[in-house]
C-alpha cells in the first residue's frame, strides 16, 4: 500500500495527460461536456498512474457524498442486525456508504445523534430508533435532509417512513385463545424501557382484554434472558402460575419463559403457552419451537434504503409504507 505522501495526486494527472485540473475533475464524475479523445487521454493516465480519486472531492465537487447515516437504538438485537443487513445490500447496490450510529436506547443521546448526523455531511437519513417521541420525530421533518424513520409517523416534503402494524394479529390471538376455551388468565412480560412498539402492543393487549371482560396479568422483567430465565424459576414454583399464556417481548425473554417452564416440570404447550412478539432466528432453534409475531427486517430494511435512494432523487411518490406483523405458528402454543 502506498503512503499518503506517495500518492498520485489529481495535479500529477492533470500534468502528465497534459490538460487543466477542471478536465480530469470533469473525467472523474462523468460530466459531458469532455471529448471521447480527452476523456480516453485523461482514462488511459489514470490508469496509468493508478490515481485513486479523493471521496472528500468528489464531494466537493457534486455536492453528494454517496454516505448515509444510519441511526439505532443498539446492533446487538438480531431483529436490528437483520434490518442493517437489507440495508447494506441495497446501499452496495446503489454505491453509497453507510455510517452507523448507535443511540444506546437513550431519548437524549437519540435526539443528540440525530442532530449531528443530519446536520452533517450525508446525502440522507435512516433512523430506526424505538425511544423518539412523536414530537421528536416531527422535529425531524424540519431539516432540510432526507430521511425515512423506521417504526413511526411522520410526515414532510424531504421525509419518509415505515410502519409496523401490530394490532389485528394481536387482537385475533387473544380472541382465539379465549374462544378455543383458555381458561387461564392471559400474562403480558412487561420490560421497562423497552420503546414504543412494546408499549403498543401492551396497550392492545389491554384493550382487548377490557372488551372481552377477561382477567389478565402484567409481570414485570428485565431485558435479559439471563435475569428472566431466574426469575420464572421462581414464578413457577406458584402452582397458581403454572398455566396460563405468557406474551413476551422478544424470541431470548421468550425463550427464557419456555425454558423456565420446561426444567420446572411444566408442560409446554399443554400448561403454559409462550408467544413472542418479535421473531428472529432463534423462535426456529429453540425446543420447543416459538410461536411468533413475525416481520422480515431485512426487507425492512431493503426497502428504507430503495425509499431513500428514490427521495433524494426526488423521485418517491408514497412516503408511508405499512408493514403488517404476521403469526408464524411454532410448538410453545396449542394453535
Amino acid at each position: 500500500m502506498q503512503n499518503l505522501k506517495d500518492r498520485v495526486t489529481i495535479y500529477q494527472v492533470a500534468q502528465a495527460a497534459g490538460v487543466s485540473l477542471a478536465t480530469v475533475s470533469r473525467v472523474i464524475n462523468k460530466s459531458e461536456s469532455v471529448t471521447p479523445a480527452t476523456r480516453k487521454k485523461v482514462q488511459d493516465t489514470i490508469d496509468a498512474l493508478g490515481y485513486k480519486p479523493s471521496g472528500l472531492a468528489q464531494a466537493l465537487a457534486t455536492n453528494r457524498s454517496t454516505n448515509i447515516g444510519v441511526i439505532i437504538p443498539s446492533a446487538n438485537y438480531v431483529y436490528i442486525a437483520n434490518m442493517l443487513s437489507g440495508i447494506t445490500e441495497v446501499a452496495k447496490e446503489k454505491n453509497y456508504q453507510l455510517t452507523l450510529f448507535t443511540t444506546s436506547h437513550s431519548r437524549d443521546e437519540a435526539i443528540s445523534t440525530i442532530e449531528k448526523v443530519i446536520t452533517a455531511h450525508v446525502d440522507g437519513t435512516i433512523i430506526f430508533d424505538d425511544q423518539l417521541s412523536q414530537d421528536d420525530v416531527t422535529k425531524i421533518a424540519s431539516y432540510n435532509v432526507p430521511s425515512v424513520v423506521i417504526d413511526n409517523k411522520i410526515q414532510g416534503d424531504r421525509v419518509a417512513d415505515i410502519r409496523f402494524s401490530y394490532d389485528s394479529a394481536l387482537e385475533a390471538i387473544i380472541k382465539e385463545y379465549y374462544s378455543n376455551g383458555g381458561e387461564n388468565p392471559m400474562a403480558f412480560l412487561h420490560v421497562h424501557d423497552a420503546g414504543r412498539l412494546l408499549g403498543r402492543c401492551e396497550k392492545i393487549f389491554l384493550k382487548t382484554h377490557e372488551e372481552l371482560g377477561k382477567d389478565y396479568r402484567i409481570v414485570n422483567c428485565r431485558d435479559s434472558y439471563t435475569q428472566t430465565y431466574q426469575q420464572f424459576l421462581d414464578y413457577f414454583k406458584d402452582p397458581s402460575n403454572q398455566r396460563g399464556f405468557y406474551v413476551c417481548y422478544r424470541d431470548s425473554i421468550a425463550a427464557a419463559v419456555l425454558n423456565a417452564a420446561t426444567d420446572s416440570g411444566i408442560k409446554v404447550p399443554e400448561q403454559v403457552e409462550v408467544l413472542s412478539l418479535v421473531a428472529t432466528k432463534y423462535a426456529y432453534i429453540v425446543r420447543p419451537t416459538l410461536t411468533a409475531m413475525h416481520i422480515d427486517m431485512i426487507d425492512v430494511g431493503k426497502r428504507a434504503m430503495y425509499m431513500l435512494t428514490d427521495l433524494m432523487n426526488q423521485d418517491l411518490v408514497v412516503k408511508t409504507a405499512r408493514v403488517e406483523a404476521k403469526l408464524v405458528p411454532g410448538q410453545s402454543t396449542k394453535k
